[in-house]
């Protein structure tokens, strides 16, 4: 198995060790609600958020509701 960041079906959980799973994950930020699928852990619920998303996607939808 090769943990390469793009290639997240090869993740673990960090907590419980379980493979990561692709699932809907919820997020509410500033009044606005998103859903986003990413890896998560479905035994218990700890999700991966790749570096790309937290800093590239997520970064820039903060700046944007943060300056309405």
């Amino acid at each position: 198995m090769s943990n390469q960041p793009g290639d997240q079906s090869a993740w673990g959980c960090a907590s419980c060790g379980k493979p990561l799973e692709v699932v809907k994950v919820a997020f509410t930020y500033m009044k606005g609600n998103f859903e986003v699928p990413l890896p998560a852990c479905i035994a218990c619920g700890l999700v991966m958020i790749p570096e790309g998303l937290a800093m590239g996607k997520m970064a820039e939808a903060e700046r944007i509701l943060e300056d309405k």
